[in-house]
């Protein structure tokens, strides 16, 4: 039985008077993800909330800061435009009227138990993740929202704010970009303080940087996954997986890179990345071993990460660029390697050398872009685990009046059958969290490796 109450469902437009009508194409870097899961995260706020106080003067003043973002973030109030014909293009379009769904919930589950980092039962985040809207099929195309959000009150504890998003809107540097520029003007009050601090960070749109060559990809990428029917918004519950949430500090990070540099002195890129993701790589990898999976020696396992591209492309792109523009790294290991004594070393240096020697290398990197598609095909029925957020991206910040946010939890990692969600951390400077979602059993031997692991 469910402990959280919808109060309230309602549809948040940009102020009047914007633009007639704004389309952005997409380019090949957003089309591979049309068939992508969304991506869903929340952010959980310490502060005793009364519910009179909630309803009478907080979600009023996040509607109205949130009207006020969308007037630069046009098309996140928009929809996804999706022909039925391959001949036309996708694009993501507002036009005026547009707005996105806002959901005001209550809830009487535990908070405390919420926001901690011991394992818990997954399913109890999807209370408070925001419903995208349902498709609306118009013959010639299907009307697709791109973006939902909720509020939730814990009364006297706290408030959670869910965002959920089509992967083809924008990557994470897009999408944090857009809740950092709400958190701002909801704290100000105005927008004023906005566009005195980050006028210059607000969002680009213009895909005129592109080259012919390129709208060629597009066009290419679009015949290959148009045909696909467009993914599910919901995933199926149960899930039957954990979550928790594994913090390195300072003195972690930096034992474990002496650990790698002792055995691997002329290793260059041993970054704070490189060492945790490793070190979660390997201990995920022995957690099956000691679970009872039977996996050949010879069997490849994967490490795969996003990379952001825009100052790699030639021309580079503008930091502030919305929409997806990522290139990705890999390292690859046999399972008989990663399980031994010194597989974190062995996976510290693959992941090591793949950023040195073609995330670093502008050339490779494009390569890897633009056979993004033929890449991630082959990825499918590969052991792999991938990593969702990055520590560039401080979530942590965003601060709507109510300080820093207690909690994040990138709920979507349950959609993958292996996913580590990594962001700085939020009590160790210079430290990082790491978020896992396993099945019970795995993540118990997981937990186990990884705390003995770090005894030092």
């Amino acid at each position: 039985m469910s402990m959280t109450t919808i109060l309230d469902t309602c549809l948040i437009a940009p102020p009047p008077g914007q633009a007639a009508e704004l389309s952005v194409p997409l380019t090949s870097s957003d089309i591979i993800w049309l068939h992508f899961h969304p991506i869903r995260r929340l952010l959980f706020y310490e502060y005793p909330f009364s519910k009179p106080y909630f309803l009478e003067t907080l979600v009023s003043k996040l509607k109205h800061s949130l009207s006020l973002t969308l007037k630069h973030y046009l098309p996140v109030s928009g929809n996804l435009i999706y022909p039925s014909n391959t001949e036309k293009m996708p694009v993501i379009r507002y036009v005026p009227g547009d707005s996105v769904s806002f959901t005001i919930a209550e809830s009487s589950n535990d908070f405390n138990n919420l926001i901690g980092n011991h394992a818990r039962d997954a399913n109890m985040l999807y209370d408070f993740v925001p419903q995208i809207p349902p498709v609306k099929d118009e013959g010639e195309y299907k009307i697709v929202p791109v973006i939902a959000l909720q509020v939730t009150l814990f009364p006297g504890h706290g408030i959670c704010i869910g965002f959920a998003n089509l992967h083809c809107l924008g990557d994470a540097s897009s999408i944090v970009g857009f809740i950092l520029a709400w958190a701002s003007i909801s704290k100000s009050g105005c927008e004023n303080e906005l566009l005195r601090e980050k006028g210059e960070f607000l969002p680009i749109f213009d895909r005129s940087a592109f080259s012919t060559s390129e709208l060629a990809v597009d066009s290419m990428y679009w015949k290959l996954m148009g045909e696909g029917p467009l993914i599910s918004s919901t995933f199926p519950l149960p899930t039957n997986k954990v979550r928790a949430t594994f913090i390195f500090d300072q003195a972690n990070i930096k034992w474990l890179k002496d650990l790698v540099l002792a055995k691997k002195p002329d290793l260059v890129q041993v970054s704070s990345f490189v060492v945790t993701t490793s070190f979660v790589w390997s201990c995920l990898v022995r957690s099956g071993d000691a679970t009872g999976e039977e996996v050949d020696g010879n069997v490849l396992e994967y490490f795969a990460f996003a990379v952001d591209a825009r100052a790699r492309r030639n021309p580079p792109l503008p930091a502030n660029y919305f929409g997806n523009c990522l290139g990705y790294g890999m390292a690859k290991i046999k399972h008989e390697e990663l399980v031994r004594d010194e597989g974190f070393v062995i996976a510290a240096e693959a992941v090591a050398e793949d950023i040195n020697n073609r995330v670093n290398n502008k050339d490779e990197l494009s390569k890897r872009s633009e056979n993004l598609l033929s890449d991630l095909q082959k990825f499918i029925g590969i052991r792999v685990l991938g990593v969702s957020g990055s520590p560039k991206f401080d979530l942590y910040d965003a601060d709507f009046g109510w300080g820093r946010a207690r909690k994040l939890e990138v709920v979507s990692i349950d959609g993958e059958k292996y996913s580590m969600s990594l962001c700085k951390s939020r009590d160790s400077d210079g430290g990082l969290e790491v978020g896992l979602s396993l099945p019970k059993e795995r993540m118990e031997a997981f937990t186990s490796i990884f705390v003995n692991g770090l005894i030092h």
